[in-house]
């Protein structure tokens, strides 16, 4: 990733815990706890209202800028876009970036105990969908006084969220910023996934926690998602060779396999399968920049010929840029100078005064 021109960075951060009782899903299930991991960066003003929630890809974290000790200290995925002075501006917007519900990085998920059995959920527990997710960032939001937003800004299934807000709580923010995204799911993949970790002789019906459980399978998963997703280029382009790069690959997914419970993957992709606000477009009234990278084979360029005009009939204000690069699904961060003008742009007037 290239160096960040700016002068200042936000330096070291730290994750917070948000916790609520008795959160009750849209399939009925009720978690007894539902805990929320996350960042924040700058100041709320005393109005709440000069707040942007960011959100996170399917398996990354929310560490989305500054220096977090938690992450070894390395800058978090959105760094060259959240900063003082940068496009979103930590001198002048509150940040929040928040963890989702289901996922690994300290909110509740699969590996968290069942207050009633006293035992990791393991295949237990329940199914969630974007709205749950969203609406668990909403009370996260409210207990932190927040009022309003002036975006909601993520990629991939960050994107997702953004476009899940925008329907869920039309009128709670002015923006969205769906990066490498779409409205709707590219894929059904659930079934598959849980075939091949299920296949792993140390799946155990899913109770494999005590154990090395399905390492093997989840470092092997990690591998193939990195290279399809364009970090070969990425690296590449920092100065390493072939051999250099899949070492390197090889070491990025087994720390990751060691950190990701193949339970959150469950989680997430299955509710990821069945996210789908097309129906639901009418009901955004936030402005839209929808962002698509070049190269990204999971969100091509492609959709903007569906995606646009949909967004269009149905009286959004949306605008559309696609980036420039060969870093493909990694590309609303990883190439983030190519693009970084265009929401700076599209925030700014946007931004309480």
């Amino acid at each position: 990733m290239p160096d960040d021109p700016s002068p200042r960075s936000l330096g070291p951060v730290a994750t917070k815990h948000f916790e609520t009782h008795d959160f009750r899903l849209t399939g009925g299930g009720v978690l007894p706890v539902a805990r929320l991991a996350y960042e924040t960066y700058g100041r709320l003003a005393p109005d709440g209202r000069n707040a942007v929630l960011l959100t996170h890809g399917f398996t990354s974290s929310h560490h989305a800028a500054g220096r977090n000790p938690e992450n070894g200290g390395a800058p978090g995925w959105w760094d060259g876009h959240v900063g003082p002075g940068k496009a979103i501006d930590t001198d002048r917007l509150f940040v929040v970036s928040s963890n989702m519900l289901g996922s690994s990085y300290g909110s509740t998920s699969g590996a968290s105990i069942d207050p009633v059995t006293g035992k990791p959920y393991g295949p237990t527990f329940p199914d969630i969908s974007v709205s749950d997710i969203v609406r668990l960032q909403r009370l996260l939001l409210d207990a932190l006084g927040v009022k309003h937003l002036v975006a909601v800004a993520g990629q991939s299934y960050g994107g997702f969220q953004a476009f899940q807000w925008a329907v869920d709580f039309p009128d709670f923010m002015d923006a969205i910023v769906p990066t490498v995204t779409a409205p709707k799911s590219p894929r059904i993949s659930y079934p598959e996934l849980h075939g091949r970790l299920a296949a792993d002789p140390g799946w155990n019906g899913g109770w494999y926690y005590g154990t090395d459980g399905v390492i093997g399978t989840m470092r092997a998963i990690r591998e193939e998602t990195l290279k399809r997703y364009g970090m070969e280029e990425v690296l590449k382009d920092q100065g390493l060779d072939a051999a250099a790069r899949d070492a390197r690959i090889k070491e990025l997914a087994d720390a990751w396999s060691k950190k990701f419970d193949a339970h959150a993957l469950l989680i997430l992709r299955k509710a990821a399968d069945r996210f789908d606000v097309t129906a639901d477009l009418a009901k955004i009234r936030a402005k839209v920049l929808y962002v698509i990278a070049r190269t990204d084979v999971l969100f091509p360029p492609s959709l903007k010929d569906t995606v646009m005009p949909a967004l269009k009939a149905a009286g959004v204000d949306a605008r559309y840029f696609e980036i420039d690069t060969e870093y493909g699904h990694t590309a609303a961060g990883n190439a983030w100078n190519k693009w970084t003008h265009v929401m700076r742009d599209f925030l700014a007037p946007l931004i309480p005064r």
